[in-house]
């Protein structure tokens, strides 16, 4: 299976390559440099690789939730990438992303939603190793989120940025927590070559991001209320 993945749900983005087991990559710090990094990134890649974007057997993005901007950028150009070879696409969670590379059977996935908020999701491997979302993806102020029953590996950013509000409240029941992982275009990639493999793609015209919550700023008032500067 070859597989080209793009993920720019954070501040660090990535593309991605998977050929057969083998996966090589590409990083990109700050979210500034994601739209003039990302097509140079991926045709190095190609190049390094032989391959033409024709000889894939799909394309994938990270969908988010995440960066508003970065959604668009990743859903964008893997629809363009798409859409001129005649390949169909995968829509990978980016949480799911993250969940993968935790690499624990049980995983509590939360990143930092800005406007003091966090998304967040549970997962969970099945019998045959495959991780599977156990609840929704939800947006929800650090104070109410809810870890499911029993003992978890907490990763993502919102543990870095809420402490008290989840890792420190949690701690008796977090195996591990790695707060400072993002998702990655090499787990995007292999989520994709899985979806490939069940018949799960999308023809590009109906992929879309993830969209937890429609509102991506906040008013001045509601800034001052919750403490902010106008």
């Amino acid at each position: 299976m070859k597989i080209l993945a793009i993920e720019a749900s954070s501040e660090q983005g990535s593309v991605a390559l998977l050929v057969g087991d083998a996966v090589s990559s590409r990083r990109i710090e700050g979210a500034a440099k994601h739209s003039e990094s990302v097509l140079r990134d991926t045709r190095e890649l190609l190049a390094e690789a032989e391959l033409s974007v024709s000889s894939l057997d799909a394309v994938a993005f990270g969908a988010g939730p995440g960066a508003f901007t970065g959604l668009r950028l990743a859903c964008g150009v893997a629809q363009g990438l798409a859409l001129g070879a005649d390949l169909g696409l995968a829509v990978i969670g980016s949480l799911d992303a993250l969940a993968l590379q935790a690499g624990s059977k049980r995983v509590f996935a939360a990143t930092d939603a800005r406007m003091g908020e966090v998304y967040c999701a549970a997962f969970e491997r099945d019998e045959g190793g495959s991780l599977r979302a156990v609840s929704a993806v939800r947006c929800l102020a650090p104070e109410d989120v809810a870890l499911p029953p029993g003992h978890w590996t907490g990763v993502g950013s919102a543990f870095r940025v809420w402490p008290d509000a989840l890792h420190t409240r949690f701690l008796d029941r977090l195996d591990a927590c790695h707060d400072s992982l993002v998702a990655r275009a090499d787990e995007v990639a292999l989520l994709g070559a899985q979806l490939a493999a069940n018949g799960g793609l999308v023809p590009p015209e109906l992929a879309a991001p993830i969209y937890v919550r429609d509102k991506v700023a906040l008013t001045t008032a509601e800034r001052l209320a919750r403490g902010g500067r106008a």
